[in-house]
């Protein structure tokens, strides 16, 4: 791995929006996100990228990793203290807007129950407007694989919707 070019650090920088969306869209979260996006540019800059590589997929990729790693962590950390945690499961939803806040909780919640593979290629392509080719180079994988992600994601969404 090198350090970034000029080119690939005004990408980077241009990418930025993006990524922070995309971090969101992971985390469900703004101080999450907000920690995210900052891994992942503290990340890609100390680390670098190969010399062939698109400063905004290699970023992508990274942002994707390094949350992977968190939820991993976090698991990790969730068995250890299992037996203290309780939780209370109230969620009140206000009169004014209780009904499209319920909706919008509800595809949040459905979108968060899909597996991390369905739910990045998903976010991507929905929310982050990229083409399947280009979640395919982002991701590293077979746009096949990105195409039937994205139909099984929103087949399951509608399902969980219904």
């Amino acid at each position: 791995m090198n350090q970034l070019t000029a080119q690939q650090k005004a990408t980077l920088m241009e990418e930025l929006a993006g990524l922070k969306r995309f971090s969101m869209s992971l985390t469900g979260d703004g101080h999450d996100a907000d920690d995210l996006l900052q891994l992942t540019v503290e990340r890609v800059l100390e680390k670098g990228m190969p010399d062939d590589a698109h400063a905004g997929k290699w970023s992508y990729r990274v942002c994707r990793n390094l949350w992977l790693d968190e939820l991993r962590a976090r698991d990790v950390r969730a068995r250890h203290v299992k037996s203290e945690m309780v939780g209370n499961g109230d969620h009140g939803v206000s009169s004014a807007d209780g009904l499209a806040r319920l909706e919008f909780e509800r595809a949040g919640e459905a979108l968060n129950h899909l597996p991390e593979e369905q739910r990045s290629v998903l976010l991507l392509v929905a929310v982050e407007g990229h083409s399947y080719a280009e979640v395919a180079g982002i991701l590293d994988i077979p746009i096949g694989t990105v195409m039937s992600r994205v139909a099984r994601a929103r087949r399951s969404l509608a399902d969980k919707l219904e």
